[in-house]
């Protein structure tokens, strides 16, 4: 494309925010009806914004990129802005947004199971769609499950947050304190992922209460079994494959898989679980598909038998050939005409880090940067960026990519932050189920 075809079809798009507001309404109009069905916890006589307006403020936070509560309530008391999110959001118009502070004394008493809801309603009316179902490996929902850290640093906001000593034992030893999340998210295409389950991995009341001598944190491996419990009470028919690197590769993850009629794809390094590798090396012929794939099913993990799958992944860097060895164990029946599949789906993990961490704290947000000091209100802040996200996706997806419009990743959140005040809202701006409510 001609940097000519270029500036003409990014001309096209003449309101950043009304094209995404689109893509909202197309893939889940009833966001805001949800954002204002939520259990409120204030006093409903003291209140002088609603739920719907509280929740749909935090949206907008995300979708712009905004990383403070300061920098989004200086931003939000534009004029125009203001206005514009009013009937955005389908209400009838006030002088102001709700203050940063205000925001968070909401948030540190709204219960996260209301937006869990929310989560899950959002993944049920994707998956019904149909829209998505190519996705799918092997007709089964690929899910994937990684752990990052949100914000490390030497004061510790809670007691909730972990701790990590550096040069333990030496003259310089300190401490620093972090809070992490253990995530889900379901495949929904090649650059498609939503959240289907958040789990904190906290400090809980009971290791609070523990003496010292008694202190045991909470870990990755303890969050995947309470992450998925709660994957399992929401979906419980979902067929689903579980994908994740080789800190999973233990007897605990495959029992829960087995026990919830799951399917896994984990990645497999040896040093992990040697005696995989010894069974497999020991063996006198491998199965193979072309020069790139070797596998081998019913390999003995202490109880489980498990298959075994080697890829070699072939591409060109700088000019030479690189290869690159992958390796993953799962509980599918490798066959030759399934192989590439399950390969293809393993190398999906990366999805997660690029489609969703990376994006949320780099490029499009910035999830590292604590807006509250509670811990309820940090996980409600937490979920609602997953929200604004995925919306963010599926307008790069089904608007932008669609029409050939190519925009830097830093650049589409900021864009669409400059687009809330450009002009006042036309009608046609608004989705058609908003006109109504907000023009009436």
């Amino acid at each position: 494309m001609s940097r000519e075809q270029e500036r003409i079809r990014k001309k096209l798009e003449n309101n950043p925010i009304a094209e995404c507001n689109r893509i909202q309404n197309r893939f889940c109009p009833g966001l805001f009806s949800m954002f204002g069905s939520v259990k409120d916890p204030r006093h409903q006589s003291y209140i002088d914004y609603s739920a719907r307006v509280m929740l749909g403020t935090m949206y907008y936070k995300s979708i712009a990129g905004i990383s403070s509560m300061q920098e989004m309530t200086r931003t939000f008391n534009d004029e125009r802005i203001c206005r514009n999110l009013y009937r955005f959001m389908g209400e009838h118009e006030k002088d102001y947004m709700p203050h940063g502070v205000t925001e968070n004394e909401f948030l540190e008493r709204l219960n996260p199971k209301e937006l869990e809801d929310i989560q899950q309603n959002i993944v049920y009316s994707m998956i019904r769609r149909k829209t998505f179902d190519n996705a799918r490996v092997l007709k089964k929902w690929q899910v994937i499950v990684d752990a990052t850290e949100l914000d490390e640093g030497y004061q510790k906001k809670n007691e909730h947050y972990l701790s990590r000593c550096y040069n333990r034992g030496e003259d310089n030893e300190y401490l620093k304190y972090h809070r992490s999340v253990l995530e889900a998210e379901i495949c929904f295409g090649e650059n498609l992922v939503c959240s289907i389950a958040s789990e904190t991995i906290e400090n809980s009341e009971n290791y609070i209460n523990q003496s010292d001598e008694a202190v045991k944190q909470d870990c990755e491996s303890k969050a995947f079994v309470r992450l998925a419990a709660k994957i399992k009470k929401r979906f419980p028919r979902l067929p689903i494959i579980i994908t994740a690197d080789g800190l999973y590769v233990t007897k605990k993850v495959l029992q829960i898989c087995k026990d919830y009629h799951w399917n896994y794809i984990i990645r497999y390094k040896e040093g992990c679980a040697s005696s995989i590798a010894e069974e497999y090396r020991a063996l006198p012929e491998k199965e193979t598909v072309g020069t790139d794939i070797e596998y081998q099913n019913k390999i003995m993990f202490q109880e489980f038998d498990v298959n075994l799958i080697y890829y070699r992944e072939r591409k060109m860097a700088k000019g030479k050939a690189k290869e690159t060895p992958f390796a993953w164990i799962t509980s599918i029946g490798i066959t030759k005409s399934n192989a590439k599949k399950i390969a293809h789906a393993g190398r999906n993990r990366w999805k997660i880090e690029n489609q969703g961490f990376n994006r949320q704290k780099h490029w499009q947000g910035k999830i590292e940067h604590a807006c509250s000091f509670h811990e309820r209100a940090q996980k409600n802040h937490y979920l609602m960026e997953q929200f604004a996200d995925f919306m963010k996706q599926l307008y790069e997806h089904f608007y932008l990519e669609k029409n050939e419009i190519k925009k830097l990743q830093k650049n589409i959140s900021s864009e669409l932050l400059a687009s809330f005040g450009r002009q006042l809202t036309k009608p046609e701006d608004i989705p058609a189920r908003l006109n109504d409510s907000a023009l009436n």
